[in-house]
């Protein structure tokens, strides 16, 4: 439950996280024993192929969020809501939240601070437990400039900090910090009774989040914050060089991949292939 997480930061237990969108995905993490999995608008990036978050709809991740969740996992699973699927008003946030909710996730996440604590005190008020977000909003790059570190000067520092207790006032069960500079991510930390969970915003954080494809080593091009626990993308070329080598080669498939007949059955067959084709019968009559 969200909640639990509150209590790990009581207990002094850190928690880890993975951003995951598939089926299998969530089977290993839970298998790992991953605290919790969050259905992350980062798909549309590293699944879809879209150059931005910007692009993916409600519908995206309610697609992905029903797979994770057909894993069963034990982890708290958090949808993200995208773009524009809670900005337009408290009702809409409401009713959009809450198909989250009725296909089984655990908690939405939003991004932003001050500006939509309005909103996260809606959903509270709904019943829906809400995840926090703040630092690099990645849905409003465009505005930021890009994807810049945030908290490097001191009223962006201030900035970021006010918008974490804002959003832990409006009723907030965890807050992600989102590539911050560290200090500011500690400071955040420790004035919050609920946990933050950090990626590239330091060590300091009550838990850690990656996506799934960046500590596995899928993805060519990781974040600078990311850490490879594995490099998958050298295993999968090199398992799928392997595979076409032995289809050219006629070794793929060999005896224990195939099946045979039973030879009376196999006699049968050809007998009766035998008259089709000699009486000129079309081979799908």
């Amino acid at each position: 439950m969200p909640y639990d997480f509150i209590k790990k930061k009581k207990a002094g237990e850190k928690i880890a996280m993975v951003t995951a969108y598939s089926y299998y995905e969530a089977l290993f993490a839970d298998l790992a024993g991953i605290d919790g999995i969050l259905v992350g608008d980062s798909l549309g990036m590293v699944v879809m192929g879209y150059k931005s978050t910007l692009p993916v709809t409600l519908n995206e991740i309610a697609h992905h969020l029903k797979a994770v969740l057909n894993a069963k996992p034990k982890s708290l699973v958090v949808a993200d809501m995208p773009f524009l699927s809670y900005e337009v008003s408290k009702s809409e946030a409401v009713r959009n939240a809450g198909k989250m909710l009725k296909l089984g996730a655990d908690a939405v996440k939003l991004e932003g601070g001050l500006e939509v604590v309005d909103k996260v005190e809606a959903l509270i008020k709904a019943g829906i437990p809400v995840m926090g977000h703040v630092g690099l909003n990645p849905q409003r790059y465009l505005e930021l400039g890009g994807y810049k570190l945030r908290g490097k000067k001191v009223d962006d520092a201030l900035e970021i900090v006010e918008s974490a207790k804002a959003l832990e006032e409006a009723g907030a069960f965890s807050i992600v910090i989102e590539y911050t500079t560290a200090q500011v991510a500690e400071e955040i930390t420790k004035l919050l009774k609920i946990p933050t969970i950090c990626i590239g915003a330091g060590p300091w954080c009550d838990g850690q989040i990656l996506v799934i494809y960046d500590l596995l080593g899928v993805n060519p091009e990781p974040p600078p914050f990311a850490r490879r626990y594995s490099n998958l993308s050298e295993v999968v070329v090199n398992a799928l060089k392997k595979y076409l080598d032995d289809v050219k080669k006629g070794s793929f498939p060999s005896e224990g991949e195939f099946w045979l007949m039973d030879e009376n059955e196999l006699k049968k067959f050809k007998e009766v292939i035998s008259r089709k084709l000699g009486s000129g019968e079309s081979k799908t009559s």
